[in-house]
């Protein structure tokens, strides 16, 4: 009997020490911007830690679509995305930026067909766009609670990076405001974790101001991290974007309280296993031979945003017998291009938003005006330009305030600033510019593309290499 009562003993104690030591353990990603060829490799990752650890949670802070033409004008927009992240498992989601891009409509249809949560403590839609998104939720991973808050940045108009038009009857609260009142999810979960798509600077910020958390996830300014950044006892993560990178979050917990947050990249580039069913079904949505037809030859590299916009600056004025193109520096979305064939598919690649060519007409003070507002709307990024040069001198106290604009025609002379000139850009820059014109600006009932495309086609051969046409002085 004595013997017995010491086994019984033993296997309690065992099986106490046991429940005290817990690990939660997190896949995360951010900005993937569409990249599903990356899939059979963020699939094959998933099952392999799946395996390893059962209560494995999967989280992207935002941004999983825009970036990539076979998603992007997919017969429903962006669905491809939705349909593998439902494969892989992810439990939730935060709001980003480009979540927007097919308005609110195709928000609250893509919502619907996804096996996972949308987060966002600070967006307030109408009820009648049925945009099913949860502020908060709570997971539980192998009986540890893990509460889960989610917040997209706001801009300089207070909705974020997007054309205003893409959150029509949507409202939005200041972030740092909204996620104080989610310090309770702090007092009655295990781990508590901010899905955030505020960019590397704000998410650098809130373990001040949010000490209680345990995890940032973070996303929006494609920030490479070595794992993790431990700020003020929290754990700040983020990858740069396009799936290059994911990252395993290991909390380990002894006595319901937590000891160690450690945070390890994992290059899906260097990845060799692939899952074959998600690569058979990005082997379907990828069928489209007409995004691979070629438009013209590059006759040397693109090595520059710069180059590249300064390409689509010039379609935009050449192909509409405009004085001037105006592209923001944001809406550049790749760097470099090869030499060689341009297709189809790169232009949609780096034009994705499907934007309407905007004309306006403009006095020389109005251009001045207009392309400063667009850098203070722009996170302070100047714009490229095409049918004209730009001199741009920055406060030396403060390096984002332009003290002095400078515009030049290709030959070097001061543009005229009382004369009129036509000027075409994209339906974002004309919106998101709110400096004073008469001209607000009309439809050409064209997308930028479009104009891009043609003037490929015109042109057969293009070299843009070392190509600059703003000169900035700080």
């Amino acid at each position: 009997m004595k013997k017995l009562f010491i086994v019984f003993v033993v296997f309690f104690a065992a099986v106490s020490s046991y429940a005290q030591h817990k690990e939660v353990h997190i896949l995360s990603t951010n900005d993937m911007h569409a990249a599903i060829d990356r899939f059979p490799q963020l699939a094959a990752v998933a099952d392999s830690l799946r395996t390893l650890y059962p209560s494995l949670l999967i989280f992207s802070a935002g941004d999983n679509r825009t970036g990539n033409p076979y998603n992007d004008l997919y017969d429903i927009p962006a669905y491809p995305m939705v349909a593998l992240m439902n494969i892989v498992g992810f439990h939730a989601t935060a709001l980003g930026n480009h979540e927007f891009d097919s308005k609110t409509d195709g928000l609250a249809r893509l919502i619907n067909m996804s096996a996972f949560s949308y987060l966002c403590a600070n967006i307030h839609p109408d009820n009648s766009l049925g945009i099913h998104t949860l502020p908060a939720q709570v997971f539980d991973a192998d009986g540890v609670k893990v509460g889960v808050v989610g917040s997209v940045q706001l801009g300089t108009h207070g909705i974020p990076d997007t054309h205003p038009d893409n959150v029509v009857g949507v409202t939005f609260s200041p972030v740092n405001e909204t996620l104080q009142q989610y310090e309770w999810m702090h007092n009655q979960c295990d781990v508590t974790i901010f899905l955030s798509h505020n960019g590397y600077e704000a998410e650098r910020e809130m373990p001040t101001l949010f000490p209680w958390v345990d995890v940032i996830i973070g996303g929006h300014s494609h920030t490479q991290l070595d794992g993790g950044e431990v700020l003020n006892g929290v754990l700040v993560t983020q990858n740069a974007n396009k799936l290059g990178k994911v990252t395993h979050i290991t909390i380990t917990l002894e006595d319901g309280k937590i000891v160690s947050k450690k945070a390890e990249n994992i290059d899906l580039m260097k990845c060799t296993s692939k899952n074959a069913v998600v690569a058979e079904l990005v082997r379907f949505f990828n069928d489209n031979e007409a995004f691979k037809r070629v438009l013209a030859q590059a006759t040397t590299p693109f090595n520059t945003y710069e180059e590249l916009g300064c390409l689509m600056c010039d379609a935009f004025y050449k192909e509409t017998g405009a004085d001037v193109g105006i592209e923001n520096f944001g809406g550049v979305r790749y760097e470099t291009h090869p030499a060689g064939d341009i297709t189809v598919n790169d232009v949609l690649r780096l034009d994705p938003f499907r934007n309407d060519a905007v004309m306006l007409e403009l006095t020389g003070e109005e251009l001045q005006q207009m392309l400063i507002a667009c850098h203070d709307n722009d996170d302070n990024n100047f714009p490229y330009v095409g049918g004209i040069r730009c001199e741009v001198y920055y406060d030396r106290n403060d390096s984002t305030k332009i003290k002095k604009l400078q515009l030049l025609t290709l030959e070097g002379d001061k543009l005229d600033l009382k004369k009129k000139y036509k000027v075409v850009t994209n339906s974002y820059v004309a919106a998101i510019s709110s400096s004073p014109r008469k001209d607000q600006g009309r439809s050409l009932n064209r997308e930028t593309t479009d104009l891009i495309m043609k003037y490929l086609e015109h042109e057969g051969y293009v070299s843009y290499q070392g190509e600059r046409r703003v000169l900035q002085v700080k």
